[in-house]
């Protein structure tokens, strides 16, 4: 049953105020990791100055609201009130059953617009994407991999670091060679972020990978999936580029 007009606004205030009471940053500081000047993949989110620790006590007191709070949530022009929301979406999948799950699934491929920070991709792609499509076709991650919006990429790949997880990696590196030639830097963040976590689980697959693509990959991508990699194991790799 849909919530009342009145009680559906009190929650938000609620919410709202609670955000309000915990401001503890600066604005300095809480924009210290994003680009939000002009022209920069942040621009124009804005930040309220709440810390992570802070949004995940907010979110134990309204763990239970229902869809369309979460979905007002992800409407916030404030980035940390979108990342409480999908803090108590990740929850509230992760503690539902089948049905539930489906929901917030689809819920979340519906508000994809509204996922639209690293910190809000990294938070919750994995948790819902990932869970869900373990043993379900996977082929929305190819077609997010091939998406003109940033954060749909970036969703597809972080996506598969629950599969990293369950120790299948072939994903991984098949959306990783999707995003080979992408021009954004958080892009290649972001693959090389799950190439190296791949490679804890098969540092064979991951040289394997490497030797094929170093030459096509951008530095930053290379970088960071090569982080764990001995340095014996380094300058095979940089002397094929």
């Amino acid at each position: 049953m849909k919530m009342s007009n009145s009680i559906f606004s009190k929650i938000i205030m609620d919410i709202k105020n609670e955000c309000a009471a915990n401001v503890t940053l600066s604005s300095k500081d809480a924009t210290r990791f994003f680009k939000v000047l002009e022209g920069s993949y942040g621009a124009g989110d804005e930040f309220l100055g709440i810390t992570v620790p802070n949004l995940r006590k907010i979110a134990k007191t309204y763990k239970n609201v229902d869809l369309e709070v979460i979905e007002e949530l992800l409407q916030s022009k404030y980035n940390e009130e979108r990342l409480l929301g999908l803090i108590i979406l990740v929850h509230q999948y992760q503690q539902g059953n089948h049905n539930c799950q489906e929901e917030r699934f689809q819920f979340y491929l519906n508000n994809l617009n509204r996922i639209n920070n690293w910190n809000l991709v990294d938070s919750s792609a994995h948790h819902i994407l990932g869970h869900y499509l373990w043993d379900k076709d996977r082929s929305v991650l190819s077609k997010l991999a091939t998406s003109d919006m940033l954060w749909e990429r970036r969703i597809a790949i972080v996506a598969t670091w629950y599969f990293i997880r369950k120790s299948d990696l072939d994903w991984t590196f098949k959306i990783s060679s999707i995003l080979l030639h992408d021009r954004h830097d958080l892009i290649h963040k972001a693959v090389g972020w799950m190439l190296r976590e791949a490679g804890k689980k098969d540092e064979g697959q991951l040289i394997s990978f490497l030797s094929r693509y170093s030459k096509q990959m951008p530095k930053t991508m290379l970088r960071y999936a090569m982080e764990r990699l001995s340095a014996e194991q380094k300058p095979t790799i940089i002397s094929k580029l």
